[in-house]
């Protein structure tokens, strides 16, 4: 009984955590409006799914009405997956395709419509008692698995492309934060839902009601751990840079349409030594194709495939040659490493000292000792 009443209180918690954080996420003034609405849709629909830890223990609904509520989470993995896109894609927009992703939704309460909500009550709790046994209950459980994968698979997809068109395309290091912010909410959510299934595991095989409530009371902990996570970001990070245009191509996409001229890299090599544009720190691949006047496929083709780097790491290359002039050059007054690192591009001494270690071996200060 005290396990039972730990699971509902926190239940309860996380349920209202939920609920106020999606409340919050709709009425913020913000320029990312729609990812705030899928993100909240996504918080309520897994705060119904976790309303069921406590509200049993105070009140019965409808069968009916509890089935609907179940089938609810279904939801879950398509808006995760519309909200990862908004985030990734600053002109990212709802389409009528995208009714697409309720179809699985649809699908479970119409194939649950015969045995289930067309007939009495006393049929519907024995559907609801042995629905892991029957045919429907069976089918839609693998169904949901696979559609579960499918979705995981598609959203880490994204999000590895996401930061490929990063790393080509831009080398202002606070462009990074929407990647970093999915990268991480994804990790706690495949680890909740780790702990989802092996919680549905040892309740199947173990049998043990004591085992099953310990593994409860851990998997609603971690979700505890996960609003509050949600809270600390949005105080620390109250708006997301904006994510890249949706039709932007990495450079392999593009590749086989673009035909490369060997000379084009001499002149990209001669423009970056004899013009320095890498000293811009907002400098993005199509402020460089512009300045070359060339398409900026081009210019992507060139440099991510063609000489095999990253533009990321090729401008973050040139920049890192000029910091190490500066730091060993006797004909000026001795600069200090935070003035190097703003002169050459950088925005922080984090990321200055990460790529010139990357490069050199050493620290900045460790290398102007080694050379002096």
């Amino acid at each position: 009984m005290e396990n039972v009443s730990i699971i509902a209180v926190l239940g309860f918690i996380i349920f209202l955590l939920f609920l106020f954080f999606a409340g919050f996420l709709l009425t913020v003034k913000t320029t990312k409006k729609l990812g705030n609405v899928l993100l909240a849709s996504f918080l309520i629909v897994t705060a119904l799914d976790i309303s069921v830890f406590f509200y049993t223990q105070f009140i019965r609904l409808p069968l009916s009405v509890e089935m609907f509520r179940m089938k609810l989470g279904n939801l879950k993995d398509p808006l995760l997956f519309l909200y990862v896109l908004s985030v990734i894609y600053t002109n990212f927009k709802l389409r009528k395709i995208h009714l697409l992703h309720t179809v699985h939704w649809l699908v479970s309460l119409l194939i649950l419509i015969p045995n289930f909500f067309l007939v009495d009550t006393a049929l519907q709790e024995q559907f609801i008692t042995n629905y892991d046994e029957l045919p429907e209950g069976v089918f839609l459980n693998v169904i949901g698995n696979l559609v579960s994968l499918g979705y995981f698979i598609a959203t880490l997809y994204y999000v590895l492309r996401y930061r490929k068109l990063l790393l080509e395309n831009y080398t202002n290091e606070t462009i990074f934060k929407n990647y970093n912010w999915l990268k991480q909410l994804l990790i706690l959510l495949f680890i909740g839902q780790v702990l989802t299934i092996l919680k549905g595991q040892v309740r199947d095989i173990s049998g043990s009601v004591e085992l099953t409530e310990i593994f409860r009371i851990i998997v609603l902990s971690f979700g505890v751990f996960f609003i509050f996570w949600l809270f600390l970001k949005a105080l620390h990070s109250p708006k997301l840079f904006g994510g890249v245009d949706v039709h932007l191509q990495t450079s392999k996409e593009v590749e086989k349409e673009t035909i490369t001229n060997p000379s084009e890299i001499t002149m990209l090599k001669e423009y970056m030594e004899q013009n320095e544009p890498y000293l811009d720190p907002t400098l993005t691949i199509r402020n460089l194709a512009a300045q070359m006047q060339m398409p900026m496929r081009d210019v992507s083709v060139l440099i991510n495939q063609n000489l095999n780097q990253h533009f990321f790491d090729f401008i973050n290359q040139y920049r890192i040659e000029k910091a190490k002039k500066l730091l060993t050059d006797t004909q000026q007054p001795k600069l200090t490493v935070l003035e190097i690192l703003y002169q050459v591009g950088f925005n922080s001494k984090s990321s200055f000292n990460t790529a010139f270690k990357k490069y050199t071996g050493k620290t900045p200060t460790q290398y102007r000792k080694s050379v002096g």
